[in-house]
């Protein structure tokens, strides 16, 4: 049988839900839809696959994060597999490269699974048929991609587009599309052939790494030389900072994905998917999970129409507000339009051009 090796990427910022998420305590590590926090979730997932072997996780993160890593799968029962501490971001395609190499030694027919720690699924049944669905390709030497079901035109994600079939839920793919205009999304969304990407992979790590060789050398070269560099202390792993500043900083879209001949679709996934990369996106999964009301915290309304305050400290009152965000922590208060949200990252871009690091 198959064994799957999750790993989770842990180095995402999430500006876009500031001021609860910041440098030092990303959104991942809070807790935004249950009693849990979006890592315990992710974690919790891994241990619902019903006819897969799934084995323990891996987990990357910033060096700073490596207590969060810890304390949250500690807190869930998990034991991980390897912590690897990055000492500098470099997006997700060195990520891709360095757990490759760490991993390039077990079965053959064993996969990796790479996935984000801070995304939302509610139907974890689904979204392991779908990664079952995958298994044969990966295996056969495809990097496997899940193509998300779109529900709406959506302007703040990246899109593949469906190639011919393969075999059952499974396609080639005919191109890798950036965020398009309301229009264009429109389009996308009423062909029934253009899917969410999420940026989850499923794949051999020799077939990655075969990848990395013909695409993007230059970083294989970098994770090498910093892997033959890097201490091992039992389960962590803390990349040399010295050579892996050197690595280039891209994303394993931009610098494999896009460019391998070797790329097949699961698609559609229908996993209740969500990136909560927004204010306004998190309200409404709020309500998608049965809440009677968004709002979260020390918190009155009157008469506000959609609108969502969240709290995590002060009393906010709102009075009147037609389709605001309102969110007080101890230290900063964000109020906007909702239309704005994808804006909230120009305030933390403004709090670093000030030097206010204790504020991002």
């Amino acid at each position: 049988m198959t064994t799957v090796y999750p790993v989770i990427m842990c180095g995402g910022a999430g500006t876009r839900l500031w001021p609860i998420s910041k440098r030092a305590k990303a959104k991942q590590y809070h807790s935004l839809t249950s009693e849990y926090t979006m890592l315990q979730e992710t974690i919790q997932r891994m241990n619902q696959a019903t006819d897969l072997d799934v084995a323990a996780p891996s987990f990357v993160c910033a060096q700073s994060d490596e207590n969060f890593i810890i304390e949250q799968s500690k807190a869930v029962g998990v034991d991980p597999l390897h912590i690897i501490l990055e000492p500098i971001g470099r997006n997700t395609a060195p990520v891709a490269a360095i757990i490759s190499l760490l991993l390039k030694d077990i079965q053959p027919t064993d996969l990796i699974l790479l996935l984000p720690a801070d995304h939302h699924i509610s139907k974890p049944k689904e979204f392991w048929a779908c990664v079952q669905k995958g298994i044969n390709a990966a295996n056969d030497g495809q990097l496997v991609t899940l193509g998300i079901k779109p529900t709406t035109p959506e302007t703040g994600y990246g899109y593949i587009h469906q190639g011919n079939q393969i075999e059952a839920h499974v396609f080639n793919v005919n191109s890798f599309v950036e965020k398009p205009n309301l229009e264009t999304a429109k389009q996308y969304l009423a062909s029934g052939k253009y899917f969410w990407n999420a940026g989850i992979f499923l794949f051999a790590p020799t077939t990655m790494l075969d990848n990395f060789k013909e695409h993007a050398p230059d970083i294989l070269r970098a994770c090498q030389q910093t892997l033959a560099s890097s201490p091992h202390d039992g389960i962590i792993l803390a990349l040399d900072e010295t050579i892996f500043t050197t690595c280039p900083s891209e994303s394993i879209d931009y610098a494999i994905m896009e460019k391998s001949s070797t790329v097949a679709l699961v698609a559609p996934v229908d996993a209740g998917w969500n990136d909560i990369g927004s204010w306004p996106a998190l309200a409404e999964l709020q309500l998608q999970l049965g809440s009677d009301s968004p709002q979260k915290g020390d918190v009155l309304e009157v008469d506000c129409v959609d609108s969502y305050l969240h709290s995590d400290g002060i009393l906010i009152a709102g009075v009147g507000l037609k389709d605001m965000i309102v969110v007080a922590t101890k230290d900063a208060v964000l109020v906007m339009p909702k239309d704005q949200a994808q804006n909230v990252k120009k305030i933390v871009e403004q709090l670093k051009k000030t030097g206010r690091t204790d504020l991002y």
